[in-house]
């Protein structure tokens, strides 16, 4: 399994990247928002996930430990394929999109390419008790921007990376004051 991929960008096509790695090219999807954050001769690291078909292997690219796990859980619903979870990370950055299963919000989820309705619905109900408590409540609101670092949690990231699932560490920060340093957050959501 790759599980992530360090190098440089060395072309750009179609919310597709290949990153070349000691002068070997890989080809990884992205959703749009990763795509728009990344330039030509960028050096940078996607987390990846390795989708193995029958007549097909594909790599899709993450900027965050956090839209990784996210998009596991959306492929993991009947209905939702790589293509489709990509279509939802593309909505918005990883927390919005976390954040809006959160609050059952499946016409943030529906307005996806190629997610219906139902297939909305089906996320909503398969993956809200998977996420985490949302961290804002009400409707989600698309923001088709480029990610910026702020707007990543680092010590969510963090606790992901110690083996948290997404639900717990979301839980787990839930209480933390944000103005505190990432160390200093983690070391508080330990000690819950």
């Amino acid at each position: 399994m790759i599980a992530h991929i360090r190098g440089e960008i060395a072309e750009k096509f179609a919310n597709s990247v290949i990153v070349d790695v000691n002068g070997v090219g890989y080809e990884i999807a992205l959703s749009s928002i990763d795509f728009e954050s990344v330039n030509l001769g960028d050096k940078t690291k996607f987390y990846t996930y390795h989708a193995v078909r029958e007549n097909s292997e594909e790599l899709y690219g993450f900027s965050s430990l956090a839209a990784k796990k996210i998009f596991e859980l959306l492929i993991s619903v009947q209905g939702i394929g790589p293509k489709a979870a990509i279509a939802i990370l593309s909505l918005a950055p990883a927390e919005e999109v976390r954040n809006a299963i959160a609050n059952a919000d499946s016409g943030f989820i529906a307005r996806a390419t190629g997610v219906g309705k139902k297939s909305a619905e089906r996320v909503i109900v398969d993956l809200k008790d998977k996420v985490g408590i949302p961290s804002r409540y009400g409707r989600t609101e698309s923001q088709p921007t480029s990610v910026d670092d702020n707007e990543k949690d680092e010590a969510l990231e963090a606790l992901i990376s110690l083996g948290f699932p997404l639900k717990e560490a979301t839980a787990a920060l839930a209480n933390v004051d944000k103005n505190l340093s990432v160390e200093e957050r983690v070391r508080e959501a330990l000690k819950q």
